[in-house]
């Protein structure tokens, strides 16, 4: 099986990208965020979403061309247009924005709108936590999740992130969908042809399945049941109500043929210093990280992910000869 760099395989996905439409700039940002989630063992938020991201650039369900904006500012907040394009680009200008207003006014709100897949949504708030600041994410997505009571897709898997910076420490770091599992690990299922566990997912007339084919047009189950749901409607509303992006149910499935995306993101960046103190914060954080750890097995969050991207960094990754095959083909090209 063969090993390749991480370099190597950003190479291969930014070429694949441009391939299918991308511009330079958006095939680059989009290729570093997939090939970071694969390091990082989140495989359905990586490259195997490169086939799919290639597929809507060529079907014009994603603009390859799309150079995101600020269309509003106001105070400690803004919205920016994705234009329809790969949502990375945009991302990363929101984070951006959220940490210069948050540096000025200690909090700030920045929201993306005619967005795209997120992917990996702890990704985007990396800088935040490089800026000493505490970064929270919201998006919405396709419809997954029925409204408690109902049978049908409404809500999005609607994941949540969060990072927490700490001195001389990587930060913890918090992300996960509102479902028992992701849709992306769904799609690995599928691609794989491997049944998933019963207790997933529904599909489309609300039967309990274990066919990954039927979850991807059906229902996933909430986390918390009645809970979980009523977190995914907040999501949505931070995600949709504050920016003017489409609901869930108004996208359809990445999976089908179907409409052009118009996804909404929220980024959240706060400044310990506006508050009790940024040695405040971080004295009172190791405090609690301190206490968590005299439990034995305890594992702080993103610990796991740290470890693995450490790994890769230095060993590359391992690759399947069926993957580094198709990656060739979307790319053009015949040895790496």
């Amino acid at each position: 099986m063969p090993q390749l760099t991480l370099d190597q395989l950003t190479d291969l996905v930014t070429r694949a990208l441009k391939r299918a439409g991308a511009s330079k700039a958006m095939a680059q940002c989009t290729a570093q965020a997939l090939v970071a989630a694969e390091a990082e063992g989140l495989g359905g938020h990586g490259l195997s979403r490169v086939a799919l991201y290639c597929q809507h650039l060529r079907e014009g369900r994603a603009n390859g061309k799309a150079k995101p904006k600020i269309i509003k500012r106001k105070g400690a907040t803004a919205l920016v247009d994705a234009g329809g394009g790969l949502a990375f680009p945009a991302c990363a200008l929101a984070v951006q924005e959220s940490i210069t207003r948050a540096r000025r006014t200690g909090i700030a709100l920045v929201g993306v709108t005619n967005s795209h897949h997120m992917g990996a949504l702890a990704y985007h708030l990396a800088p935040v936590a490089q800026a000493g600041m505490v970064g929270i994410a919201f998006t919405n997505s396709p419809a997954a999740i029925n409204a408690w009571g109902g049978k049908r897709a409404f809500f999005g898997t609607n994941p949540v992130a969060a990072v927490f910076p700490r001195n001389n420490a990587e930060p913890v770091v918090i992300d996960l969908s509102l479902t028992e599992v992701t849709r992306g690990k769904i799609m690995v299922y599928a691609k794989e042809g491997r049944p998933i566990p019963l207790g997933w997912a529904v599909d489309k007339d609300g039967n309990p399945t274990t066919d990954p084919k039927a979850a991807l047009t059906g229902s996933l189950n909430a986390i918390g049941g009645v809970k979980g749901a009523a977190l995914a409607l907040m999501v949505e509303v931070l995600c949709v109500g504050l920016t003017g992006a489409a609901l869930s149910f108004e996208n359809d499935s990445y999976f089908e043929p179907g409409n052009k995306p118009r996804i909404g993101h929220a980024i959240l960046a706060i400044d310990p210093g506006a508050l009790a103190g940024t040695d405040t914060y971080f004295s009172r954080l190791e405090v609690m990280i301190t206490a968590m750890l005299r439990d034995e097995g305890v594992r702080l969050p993103g610990a796991r992910r740290q470890k693995l991207t450490a790994a890769a960094r230095e060993q590359g990754l391992q690759m399947s000869d069926a993957q580094v095959k198709e990656l060739l083909a979307l790319a053009e090209k015949k040895s790496v």
